[in-house]
């Protein structure tokens, strides 16, 4: 059910564990290399294909769409071809990502009768032709980054693992869906230039390595060299969240993960976690998951 590999290729290492489950598999890939490099990658499965850029920048060419696309990390996409071929280039010397691949069949009778959105890839899939959910790759918000990091750290085993795994795949192609449905639904897009986008990816990884002793608005613009007012309005259109409700999403989902995973005592991570009172994290983890965190340990 999990395979973890960890392979050498030119200047460079990737660390990849791929699961199974009822014909689905699921695939995360971390590739650090020491310098800017090209690969080719393929397969002839036909399958239909949603594709996570958790971090880092590249570019690939398809050739099944005959279509470049230049991604910054934190985006999403649901794509199918009969088979497919792409040419890699790194823009960034850390990648990655998460995958998730549905037989066709399987997938078709999971979204036949979907959102109108999802209706129509089908359809397109039935028809044969190589196809994009949306040419606009969205970004990945708060509850689609949970849920792959729910997949990465799950502990679970054997047949619960594998229940586990495919209502998370599920789960995910929902919120994907739902997310493009959102974005079609925006009369206007605040965020048009790629630099401020990337600069944006650039405040959430920061929220996310500083979750224990966050920065406050303006460090945060200072340091990404965008206004407060851009920043604030920014994050919001491309996350779904505020940057304050985006970094207590994070403090709340990492503080669940310790209490399953660790021995560290609900005030061990409260403080850990920069909250001012065990108090306050007790209040705050029950309104987000609706137990305390002593009730998470005993469940």
């Amino acid at each position: 059910m999990e395979d973890k590999q960890e392979m050498k290729f030119g200047n460079g290492t990737m660390t990849r564990t791929i699961w199974q489950c009822d014909g689905i598999r699921l695939g995360h890939a971390l590739s650090k290399s020491k310098d800017y490099t090209q690969f080719s990658a393929g397969n002839q499965d036909d399958v239909v294909r949603m594709h996570f850029g958790l971090k880092g920048n590249y570019s690939f060419f398809y050739k099944q769409l005959n279509q470049s696309f230049d991604l910054i990390g934190s985006h999403h996409n649901i794509m199918y071809s009969q088979g497919f071929d792409m040419v890699v280039q790194n823009k960034t010397l850390e990648v990655e990502t998460f995958g998730i691949q549905f037989p066709k069949e399987l997938f078709i009778a999971f979204t036949q009768n979907a959102s109108d959105l999802l209706k129509r890839f089908s359809e397109d899939i039935l028809k044969g032709k190589n196809v994009l959910l949306s040419p606009n790759w969205a970004a990945i918000d708060s509850p689609i980054e949970q849920v792959i990091q729910q997949i990465i750290h799950c502990k679970y085993t054997e047949g619960l693992k594998k229940l586990f795994l495919l209502s998370k795949s599920i789960e995910l192609l929902v919120l994907s869906a739902d997310a493009y449905n959102d974005a079609a639904s925006r009369k206007e897009v605040f965020i048009k230039n790629p630099t401020d986008k990337e600069k944006l990816i650039a405040v959430r990884d920061l929220i996310n390595e500083r979750v224990h002793c966050p920065p406050n608005l303006t460090e945060i613009a200072r340091t990404v060299g965008l206004n407060e007012y851009k920043l604030k309005r920014g994050f919001k259109e491309t996350f779904n969240n505020t940057v304050f409700g985006y970094l207590t999403e994070q403090r709340l989902h990492l503080a669940h993960r310790y209490l399953l995973d660790t021995e560290k005592t609900a005030a061990e991570i409260s403080f850990e976690l920069g909250y001012s009172t065990p108090q306050h994290f007790n209040t705050a983890f029950k309104k987000k998951f609706g137990v305390t965190p002593t009730a998470i340990r005993k469940s």
